[in-house]
C-alpha cells in the first residue's frame, strides 16, 4: 500500500510577546493532535478533539506522521494555515504498518 510520509515544522511567531507565541503553538497542538484539559483545579475534565483523531495515521516522532494518500490534502491544508514548513514523500508500507493505517481512527 502506498502512503505519504509528512515531515513538518511549525515555527514560533517572531513576535516579541511570548504569551501570544505560546498561545498559538498551544492552539496548534490542540487542533492538530487533540488534548485533555482540566478546569478548576482538576474538577472538570474534558477532551478537545484534534484533526488527527479523525484521520488514520501513524505518528513516528514529533513532526513526522504517515497518512493515507486520500487524507494528504486535509493534513497539508491544516499545516499551511499555521505557516508550517511541510515536506511530503511517497512511501511503501510494511504489512504491519498497513494494518495500523487501515484501522479506523
Amino acid at each position: 500500500m502506498q502512503a505519504k510520509l509528512i515531515v513538518f515544522q511549525v515555527y514560533k511567531n517572531k513576535q516579541k510577546n511570548l504569551t501570544n507565541t505560546l498561545t498559538a503553538l498551544n492552539q496548534f497542538v490542540q487542533k492538530f493532535y487533540g488534548q485533555d484539559t482540566t478546569n478548576h483545579g482538576g474538577k472538570y475534565k474534558y477532551h478537545r478533539r484534534g484533526l488527527l483523531e479523525d484521520i488514520s495515521h501513524i505518528r513516528i516522532v514529533r513532526g513526522v506522521i504517515i497518512v493515507r494518500e486520500v487524507d494528504l490534502g486535509v493534513v497539508v491544508d491544516f499545516l499551511n494555515k499555521y505557516n508550517a514548513e511541510v515536506w511530503v514523500w511517497d512511501i511503501m508500507l510494511s504489512p504491519e504498518d498497513e494494518k495500523a493505517l487501515t484501522k479506523e481512527p
